[in-house]
C-alpha cells in the first residue's frame, strides 16, 4: 500500500484536531453541571453562577487559555428543537420603506401600486421594488416616479428628471441598505440578551432575517425588543475628571452602606480608608482584572464599586497614575457589568448621581481593553433632558479611508436641519482648544463611538476617525444609517419550543443514534465476519470525526442533524460493502487474500467516488435551498460523506495491511453468507416491461390521489399557526376539533402528536396578521377552546407561526431544490459516463422516486397513526432519497461501464450486459439497503414524533430507490440505447439471406 505513512499521519492529525474541537464541549458541560449542583434547581441562581464564570478561565492548555464564554463559543451548540427557545424570522417592511422615502404621498396610483406589489409578493419570486415599479408603470403609463422620490433628503440620488429605471435602482439600493442596517441593529440587541450561542443570519436574496435564541423563555420581551424602532442619538459628554469625584462618592457611600448592613465588631476599615490618589495607585492604569487574593478582598470590601469598575487612568510623565482625559470614566469586565448596574440602581447611589449625568456602556470591548466594556458619562442637554440631537437627521453614512493616514474612517451626512444644529453643537464642543469635548453616538442606549470634536463642522458632512478596523467602520456606518431607518421589521415567522419538548427530542435522538449504531455494528459482524470488525472500527471513527468536524465548524446540532448522523451510520458502511463484495469476487477467481484486497480496493474506488459524490451534491443543494433545521441536516450529511470516505477507504486499508503483516486470518464472509447472491442470474432486463407496467400503474393511482385527495401541508408550506398541546389525560380529537372550530369559526386541523394525550393544532385564523395583538388573540381563543375539555388541564409546549409570504417562499425554494437536484445529478452522470442514455435513465428514475413518495404520502395520509405533513423536513427526505437512489444506480452504471469497455463483451447484446451488471452488483445493493433500512427503522420507532414523518419518508424512499435502481434505471438504458451497429449489421445480413432464399413452390 503506497503512502501508508502519510495516511497514518493524517489519521493522527485528524484525531487530535477532533479531540481538540470536542474538548470545549466537555469543559462547558462540566461548568454547567457544577452550576446545576450549586443552584439545586434554582434557575436564577444557576444563571447567576454561569454569568459569574463568563470571564473566568475554565480551560487551560498552557499555550492558550479559554474563558467559559470563549469555550462556550467553540462547543457543539444545540438547536432549538433540542434545547428549547425561540426562532423568529424578521421581515423588513419594504412597503413602509418606499412610502416613507416618498414622504407618504396620497397619489391613488402610487398607493394602489404598493398594495398590488404586496399582494403579488406572496406568490412571486421577484423583488418587492421591481413588483412596485411594474405595478405603477401599468397603472400610470408614462408616469414618472421621480415626482415622488426627488425630495430634499434624496437629492443626492434622485433628480426631477430621473427615469423610472434610475428610481428603481435607487429604491433597490435603499432596500438593501435598510436590510443591512436592520441586521446590524438586531445583532446588537441580541448580544444584549446574554443568550448562549445565538444565531442571526440574513436570508440572501430576501428582505428577511432569521434569528435563533436557544434557551430564551421570555418570549414577550424578545418580541418587544426585536420589533422596537432603532433609536439613534447624539449626546454631549462629560470629561472623566468631572465625574470621578462623583463616582468616588458613590463608592464611599456603598462601602458605608455595606458596613451598616453587616454585623461586624471591627472598625479597622475606618482607619484604612483609601484616599482618591491612593486608590488610583492601587488600581493602576486600567488593570485587566481583580484577583481573588486577600489584599484584593479587602479592597473589594472597602471599595464596592471600584473593585468592579476600574477608573479610566493613564500614566503621567512622572510615572504617576492620573485620570485619563475623555468621556470614558471606567472599565469593567464583561462578567461584572451586571453587578455594576445593580450597584448603580441602589437607592443611596441614585441620590448621589445628579439627574444631568447618565452612565452608558460601550457596545463591545475595544482592542486595548479586551474582555472589558467601557463606561461613558453623557450629559442630558437637549429637549426634555435628552440627547443633543436625534439620529433622524442622518441622510447617509459610509465607511471610507482617511486620505492622509489611509486609515479606516466613517463619513456622515446630515440634512439641512441637522447640519445647522450640528454646526452649533460642534462649535460649542471644540470652543476650548485645551479641552475639546467628545460627542457620543448612541444606539438603543449603547455607545458605539465617542469621537472628540476637533473643530466646527459647518456643512453637515463629518469624518469620524479613531482606532477603527475596516469591520468597525462598516458597523458604525450601518448604525448611523439605522438612525433614519424609514421602515420597521416585524416577526413574520415564529417557533417556540419548550424545554420539556427539547429534552424529549434529545432523548429520542440519542436513543435512536445508539440503537442504530449497535444494529449496524452487529449486522456487519454477522455478515462479513472479521471484515465486519474492521468496518465497525471505521464506523466508530466516522462518528467521532463527524462530531469533531461539526464542533470545529461551530455547527448547531438539531434533531434533523442527529437524523443525518444516524443516516450516515447506515451509509458509512456502503463503501466497505462495495470493497468487500469486490474482494469476494476477486477471491472467487482464485486470487490470494493479499491480492484480492489490493484489487478489491482498486476496482471499487470508481463506484465509491461516483456514488458518494452524487449524494454529496444532493446535500449541497439542500444546504443552499434549505433553512433552519434543514441546514443542520444538510451540513451533517455532507460532513458525514467526507468523513465516511476517509474512514472507509484509508483507515480500513491501514488495518488490513496491519493484519496482513501480522499474518492474521482475514475473511470477508461467513459460510452462510459467502455465496449469497454472488452468482445471481435473474432476468431483470427480460422482464423489464412487467416492471414498467407495475410502476406506471402505481404512478397513475398515486397521481389520481394527489389531484383528488391532495396533501396535508405543514404550516411552513401553507402559513398559519401551529401549537403542540399536551393534556394530562388522553383526549378525543373530534371533541377538540369541534370546540376549536366553534371558537375560530373556521376549520381547524387537529392531529395526535406522539401520544394520545398530545395533539398538534394548526389554524389559519388571522393568517394575514403578524402583529403581537393577533398572536395574543389567537392564543386566547385557542386556550378558550381547549379549556372546554373539562377535567383535563392542558399545556402549550411549543408553537410556530408562518406568514403566507414565508410559506410561499418555502414552497418555491422546495420546488427549485427538487428541480436543481435532478438537473445537477443528470449533468454529473452525463459528464462522468459520457452517455446521454445513462443520464436520461437516471433522471427518469429520480423523478419516479419523488412522485412515488409523494403519492404514498397522499394515499396514506389519515390512515397511518402519525403525521404525514408535506413540509421542509419532507423536502429534505425527498432529496436524501434522490441522492441515495442515484447512489445505488451509479454503482450499477459503473459496473456496466466496466463491462462495456471489455473487448470480450463487445459482441454481447446490450441487454445481456446490462442484466449481468445488475446481477453482479445485486449483493452490494441489497446489503447496503438493508443496513440503511435497519437504521431508519430504528429512527422511525425510537426517533420521536417530531421526525417520524421525516424518517418514514426516507425509509419508504430507500425501498423505492432500491427498487428503481434494480428494476428501472439500468433496464431503461436498453430501451434508450436502441440497436448497436453490430445488431443492425446482423439484422441486415439476416434480411439479405431471407431475400436470397428461393421461394417455396
Amino acid at each position: 500500500m503506497q503512502g501508508k505513512g502519510l495516511i497514518n499521519f493524517l489519521v493522527i492529525v485528524v484525531t487530535i484536531a477532533c479531540l481538540y474541537s470536542l474538548s470545549f464541549t466537555f469543559v462547558t458541560r462540566k461548568v454547567e453541571r457544577d452550576a446545576a449542583a450549586y443552584a439545586q434547581g434554582d434557575i436564577a441562581k444557576e444563571k447567576a453562577y454561569l454569568d459569574s464564570m463568563a470571564g473566568e478561565v475554565v480551560y487551560n492548555l498552557g499555550v492558550a487559555q479559554y474563558t467559559y464564554r470563549e469555550a462556550k463559543g467553540n462547543e457543539i451548540a444545540l438547536g432549538l428543537d433540542l434545547k428549547g427557545g425561540m426562532n423568529v424570522t424578521m421581515e423588513v417592511s419594504l412597503q413602509e420603506l418606499i412610502r416613507n422615502l416618498a414622504n407618504d404621498p396620497k397619489d391613488e396610483n402610487f398607493n394602489k401600486a404598493l398594495e398590488e406589489a404586496t399582494a403579488r409578493s406572496r406568490s412571486s419570486q421577484d423583488s418587492y421594488v421591481s413588483l412596485f415599479v411594474d405595478a405603477y408603470s401599468t397603472l400610470s403609463p408614462g408616469g414618472s416616479l421621480a415626482t415622488f422620490f426627488a425630495t430634499k433628503d434624496n437629492a443626492a440620488y434622485v433628480k426631477a428628471n430621473s427615469t423610472n429605471a434610475q428610481v428603481q435602482t435607487f429604491l433597490e439600493g435603499q432596500a438593501s441598505s435598510a436590510i443591512d442596517n436592520t441586521f446590524q441593529v438586531l445583532r446588537t440587541r441580541i448580544d444584549k440578551f446574554g443568550v448562549t450561542s445565538p444565531n442571526i443570519q440574513m436570508q440572501q436574496g430576501t428582505n428577511r432575517i432569521l434569528i435563533e435564541l436557544p434557551g430564551v423563555t421570555d418570549e414577550g420581551r424578545v418580541r418587544k425588543l426585536l420589533q422596537g424602532s432603532a433609536r439613534l442619538e447624539f449626546w454631549e459628554t462629560y470629561d472623566n475628571m468631572e465625574v470621578y469625584s462623583m463616582l468616588d462618592n458613590v463608592n464611599r457611600a456603598l462601602a458605608a452602606t455595606l458596613k451598616d448592613t453587616e454585623a461586624t465588631n471591627t472598625t479597622a476599615a475606618d482607619t484604612t480608608q483609601a484616599s482618591s490618589s491612593g486608590l488610583l495607585a492601587t488600581l493602576g492604569g486600567g488593570t485587566d482584572s481583580v484577583s481573588t487574593d486577600s489584599s484584593t478582598n479587602a479592597l473589594a470590601q472597602q471599595n464596592p464599586l471600584f473593585s468592579l469598575l476600574n477608573p479610566s487612568t493613564a500614566m503621567a510623565p512622572n510615572n504617576q497614575v492620573v485620570l485619563a482625559p475623555g468621556p470614558i470614566v471606567g472599565f469593567s469586565l464583561l462578567r461584572d457589568t451586571a453587578k455594576v448596574n445593580r450597584l448603580l440602581e441602589n437607592p443611596v447611589v441614585k441620590q448621589i448621581i445628579p439627574a444631568n449625568v447618565q452612565l452608558l456602556w460601550g457596545v463591545k470591548p475595544s482592542p486595548r481593553t479586551p474582555n472589558q466594556l467601557e463606561l461613558y458619562a453623557v450629559k442630558p442637554t437637549g429637549l426634555e433632558a435628552g440627547p443633543v440631537l436625534s439620529g433622524n437627521v442622518i441622510t447617509d453614512a459610509k465607511d471610507d479611508f482617511d486620505p492622509q493616514s489611509n486609515s479606516p474612517m466613517v463619513t456622515m451626512y446630515m440634512n439641512s436641519e441637522g447640519a445647522r444644529e450640528w454646526r452649533r453643537i460642534t462649535a460649542s464642543a471644540s470652543a476650548d482648544p485645551n479641552n475639546k469635548r467628545a460627542i457620543a453616538i448612541v444606539l438603543d442606549g449603547v455607545v458605539y463611538s465617542a469621537p472628540t470634536v476637533q473643530g466646527e463642522i459647518p456643512n453637515g458632512v463629518s469624518q469620524i476617525t479613531g482606532n477603527f478596523s475596516i469591520e468597525d467602520t462598516k458597523d458604525l456606518a450601518n448604525v448611523l444609517k439605522a438612525g433614519r431607518l424609514p421602515t420597521t421589521a416585524k416577526i413574520v415567522e415564529e417557533a417556540i419550543v419548550g424545554p420539556s419538548l427539547g429534552q424529549a427530542a434529545i432523548d429520542a435522538g440519542v436513543n435512536s443514534s445508539i440503537i442504530g449504531l449497535v444494529v449496524v455494528l452487529i449486522f456487519m459482524i454477522l455478515y462479513y465476519n472479521r471484515g465486519g470488525w474492521v468496518a465497525n472500527i471505521a464506523v466508530l471513527f466516522n462518528v467521532f470525526f463527524i462530531m469533531g468536524v461539526l464542533a470545529s465548524l461551530n455547527a448547531v446540532l438539531t434533531l434533523p442533524g442527529i437524523a443525518g448522523i444516524v443516516l450516515t451510520m447506515g451509509t458509512a458502511v456502503d463503501a466497505n460493502v462495495l470493497i468487500y463484495e469486490r474482494i469476494r469476487e476477486e477471491l472467487s477467481m482464485g486470487k490470494s487474500i493479499r491480492q484480492a484486497i489490493a484489487d478489491g480496493y482498486k476496482h471499487a474506488m470508481s463506484s465509491i467516488l461516483d456514488s458518494q459524490i452524487t449524494t454529496f451534491l444532493t446535500g449541497l443543494i439542500l444546504f443552499f435551498f434549505g433553512s433552519g433545521p434543514i441546514l443542520g441536516f444538510a451540513t451533517t450529511l455532507m460532513v458525514g460523506i467526507i468523513t465516511s470516505l476517509f474512514t472507509s477507504i484509508f483507515i480500513t486499508r491501514v488495518i488490513f495491511e496491519w493484519m496482513l503483516a501480522k499474518d492474521w486470518k482475514i475473511s470477508v464472509s461467513r459460510p452462510w453468507s459467502e455465496k449469497t447472491l454472488q452468482n445471481a442470474n435473474y432476468g431483470f432486463v427480460q422482464n423489464r416491461k412487467k416492471f414498467y407496467l407495475f410502476s406506471a400503474l402505481f404512478l397513475v393511482i398515486g397521481i389520481i390521489s394527489i389531484f383528488t385527495k391532495g396533501f396535508s401541508l405543514g404550516v411552513d408550506f401553507q402559513g398559519g399557526r401551529t401549537y403542540t398541546v399536551q393534556f394530562e389525560q388522553p383526549v378525543n380529537l373530534e371533541e377538540v376539533r369541534d370546540n376549536l372550530n366553534d371558537i375560530f369559526q373556521m376549520n381547524t386541523e387537529v392531529k395526535t402528536f406522539g401520544s394520545a394525550n398530545q395533539v398538534r393544532v394548526t389554524t389559519a385564523y388571522h393568517i394575514e396578521e403578524t402583529s403581537d395583538e393577533a398572536d395574543q388573540e389567537v392564543l386566547s381563543k385557542l386556550n378558550e377552546g381547549l379549556s372546554k375539555i373539562s377535567g383535563n388541564p392542558h399545556e402549550i409546549v411549543s408553537s410556530q407561526k408562518v406568514g403566507p409570504t414565508i410559506a410561499n417562499d418555502m414552497k418555491m425554494r422546495a420546488i427549485y431544490a427538487a428541480i436543481a437536484s435532478v438537473i445537477v445529478i443528470a449533468l454529473y452522470i452525463l459528464l462522468r459516463f459520457r452517455k446521454w442514455q445513462f443520464s436520461v435513465a437516471a433522471a427518469i428514475t429520480t423523478v419516479n422516486d419523488a412522485v412515488v413518495i409523494l403519492a404514498l404520502f397522499s394515499l396514506l395520509d389519515g390512515i397511518v397513526p402519525f403525521s404525514l405533513d408535506i413540509d421542509q423536513h419532507f423536502v429534505a427526505a425527498i432529496l436524501t432519497v434522490v441522492g441515495y437512489s442515484i447512489n445505488d444506480t451509479v454503482v450499477v452504471f459503473d459496473r456496466l461501464r466496466e463491462y462495456l469497455g471489455m473487448p470480450s463483451r463487445k459482441k454481447d447484446h446490450i441487454g445481456d450486459t446490462v442484466n449481468l451488471a445488475i446481477n453482479r452488483t445485486l449483493s452490494r445493493t441489497v446489503v447496503t439497503s438493508l443496513t440503511v433500512i435497519f437504521v431508519l427503522a430504528v429512527l422511525f420507532v425510537f426517533g420521536g414524533e417530531v421526525i417520524r414523518g421525516f424518517s418514514f419518508a426516507i425509509l419508504v424512499g430507500i425501498v423505492v430507490g432500491t427498487y428503481s435502481s434494480i428494476f428501472l434505471a439500468a433496464p431503461l438504458i436498453v430501451d434508450l440505447q436502441g440497436k448497436t451497429p453490430e445488431e443492425d449489421a446482423a439484422a441486415a445480413k439476416a434480411a439479405n439471406e431471407t431475400a436470397l432464399k428461393p421461394a417455396k413452390a
